[in-house]
């Protein structure tokens, strides 16, 4: 399993458990409430049918609170402990209460005169453990009709026995079984879909990424054949600038423009004529002017051009020096892109130790006491303070490298950096 399927489990599994919790925690509530629901409107509904049995409903005549009295001693012992009835000004007519009811009673909340005009409950949990539901109904002269004129009041408390509360407890455990299960299963559903639909992403990400990596060698194989470089030097180049930034702490975005830039920090060569490009003698001033024109032009070809747009950064200022007595704007520290900064390092360094047509390699030594001279004039202090610790393992690692291994160990930093 690679990273991102690990990762895409992992992620999967934390989301689905914790919905798993989230669903299971809620059909709990909801079987919980739906149950208790059911048992008072069972408790409304026989009270309703004992009540009008006993003409309770109308507790406005003479005899009331004797139909009131009634009522309340037949309600209470099955359905209820407690069992009040009021008459439509809220006065109490008649209450009946259970043994167990007398010794709940003290611990209810205290509440006024009824005058309430739609059905209703309280679930309660009393200090000593018990659970109870009370229900409050208005009542009204006709039995099939509530919404008619009000006639009185009744009100009851219910001691739910232990095993009406197992059993609703079961229920509740049931529904919040299911929820949770039905949660992870969806988590196993699409687990398989997220891979096969990254997998396909990966897929197309690395095709653009081989485009990219083709065009951008196109052009650096451009470059080279005009300025009759074998190609070689925009690899090296790219590949040092990019151990000095990975050393500095250079990642995504950054690291992308500083490749990117190194790689086609002479683009702008493309726009120079031959006759001067490949001048063999000294350059007039006059040519001079001209040849370093490749900076603008370079940074024009790159400028909005997708992801190489980050490149605009070394192909603008690779010719500044830190002084300020570079070229084209004669920028000078850190007003100069870290890229450029890194790749000045970089390029004088690769120029120094290859071989060219016009000069053999310098040796180490050499290149460093010229590097180590320049260092505050052509070069941030911080850089090459960086760059000193990584020298002679990348002396090493390039002096005997032709074409072919210079290009692959870029290619490899490319992918690790333009992968992630």
């Amino acid at each position: 399993m690679n990273l991102f399927r690990r990762r895409a489990a992992r992620r999967i599994a934390a989301i689905s458990l914790l919905l798993a919790n989230l669903a299971s925690s809620l059909a709990w509530l909801v079987a919980h409430e739906r149950a208790e629901e059911d048992i008072v409107a069972l408790a409304m509904e026989e009270s309703r049918r004992l009540l009008h049995h006993f003409n309770a409903f109308d507790l406005t005549g003479p005899d009331a609170q004797a139909h009131a009295i009634d009522a309340a001693s037949q309600i209470v012992g099955g359905l209820f402990d407690i069992a009040e009835i009021y008459d439509p000004n809220g006065e109490k007519l008649a209450e009946a209460i259970t043994v167990a009811g007398e010794l709940v009673e003290p611990m209810l909340p205290k509440h006024g005169r009824p005058s309430y005009t739609q059905p209703s409950y309280e679930s309660l949990s009393l200090p000593d453990g018990r659970w109870v539901l009370r229900v409050f109904v208005p009542l009204s002269a006709d039995l099939k009709q509530s919404g008619g004129p009000l006639t009185g009041y009744f009100e009851g408390m219910r001691i739910m026995p232990d095993w009406q509360y197992e059993k609703i407890t079961e229920s509740a455990l049931i529904a919040a079984l299911i929820a949770g299960l039905s949660s992870l299963l969806c988590g196993l559903v699409i687990y398989p879909v997220v891979v096969h639909l990254s997998a396909d992403n990966e897929r197309k990400a690395r095709e653009v990424l081989d485009s990219h990596i083709s065009m951008m060698d196109s052009l650096g194989r451009a470059i080279a054949k005009r300025d009759s470089d074998t190609g070689a030097h925009n690899y090296r180049v790219a590949w040092i600038a990019a151990k000095i930034g990975e050393a500095l702490g250079l990642s995504g975005a950054s690291m992308q423009a500083l490749i990117a830039g190194s790689f086609l920090h002479d683009v702008g060569k493309i726009g120079i004529p031959d006759a001067i490009l490949l001048k063999p003698g000294r350059l007039t001033d006059e040519e001079m002017r001209i040849m370093r024109t490749h900076v603008s032009q370079g940074e024009e070809i790159v400028s909005g051009m997708g992801w190489l747009h980050g490149a605009q950064e070394v192909v603008a200022a690779h010719h500044e020096k830190w002084d300020g007595s570079g070229y084209p704007r004669g920028l000078a520290g850190e007003a100069i892109p870290l890229a450029a900064r890194i790749f000045a390092v970089a390029d004088v360094f690769d120029a120094l130790t290859s071989k060219r047509p016009y000069k053999e390699p310098f040796s180490f030594e050499e290149t460093m006491a010229i590097l180590e001279h320049d260092t505050g004039h052509h070069f941030e202090p911080a850089v090459m303070k960086v760059f000193r610790s990584l020298s002679a393992e990348i002396h090493a690692q390039l002096k005997t490298s032709d074409e072919r291994s210079a290009r692959a160990l870029l290619e490899e930093c490319i992918r690790r950096h333009f992968d992630a």
